[in-house]
């Protein structure tokens, strides 16, 4: 198969809107102060390394349990999901179950946060992002990724069921870029350098095979300032040797007026430049 090069010069959502982009890359001259604890590994939920100690040391026990009910309400979701995406049941079972399904969702819509609240059992500085399309374990979109350090890289792993396919077989490529993108701003997390996106290009040198247990690696390579850079590969776990998919991405950290602009609206308070947004 040949391969492929896309470049993604990141424009919004979780990356950065233009304007925003065109500012930290003239300007990623000066270096990050963040902190962090290379020996950790990700926790459940846990989408960026801790960037601080006290951030690393946990958690109470309420939290912990509200944590374990979101990744327990997460796994039925991704189930759920993955058993729609796989079914061939007949229109009346389909109904039925739809029927079932906007019956769940009445009773989660009793509380809910709006988009300028962050989920209560979230905790930036520790990494914790409970709906991380990528890594949450709350997330019905996620694999999910998990993720573990290991000396100066970071590896994750995942299998990726049916509800991925793009070509017959074969995970959807811009689900590649998505778990390269969130692994390789692990790393910059892990190297204590985190930042948001502003570059992202990868090589699709085979199809990634879904229903596959799946090994994915990153490490920063380079540090000028603020700015960063890391690469990363997708491989099939008993073929680590054999690159399916390569990526390099640029990271800017964020200065502290921009992290004001972008985030002054959020609760709690989301603002601190030190923080690897997603």
């Amino acid at each position: 198969m040949p391969s492929h090069v896309i470049t993604a010069q990141a424009r919004a959502g979780g990356h950065l809107a233009e304007g925003d982009n065109q500012s930290l890359v003239e300007s990623a001259e000066t270096g990050s102060d963040a902190l962090a604890d290379s020996g950790s590994v990700s926790g459940s939920g846990r989408s960026y390394h801790p960037l601080t100690p006290q951030a690393a040391a946990g958690e109470d026990v309420a939290l912990r349990a509200r944590r374990a009910a979101i990744a327990e309400l997460g796994d039925g979701l991704r189930e759920l999901v993955e058993r729609a995406s796989a079914t061939e049941a007949p229109q009346d079972v389909l109904r039925r179950v739809a029927a079932q399904v906007r019956q769940a969702a009445v009773l989660l819509s009793q509380q809910t946060r709006t988009r300028a609240e962050l989920p209560a059992a979230d905790d930036l500085l520790g990494g914790f992002r409970m709906y991380n399309p990528v890594t949450g374990s709350g997330s019905a979109l996620a694999p999910p990724l998990h993720i573990e350090v290991a000396g100066d890289a970071v590896v994750g792993t995942c299998a990726l069921g049916l509800a991925f396919e793009g070509p017959p077989t074969f995970a959807h490529g811009g689900v590649s870029a998505m778990l390269l993108d969130q692994l390789l701003g692990y790393a910059t997390s892990v190297a204590g350098h985190p930042g948001m996106t502003v570059r992202l290009e990868l090589r699709y040198r085979a199809p990634v095979p879904l229903q596959t247990q799946l090994r994915l690696t990153a490490e920063v390579i380079e540090v000028n300032g603020r700015r960063v850079t890391a690469r990363g590969t997708i491989a099939a776990a008993a073929e680590p040797g054999t690159v399916l998919v390569e990526a390099s991405g640029t990271f800017v950290g964020l200065r502290a007026e921009q992290a004001a602009r972008m985030f002054s609206g959020v609760h709690p308070d989301a603002t601190d430049p030190l923080v690897a947004h997603d």
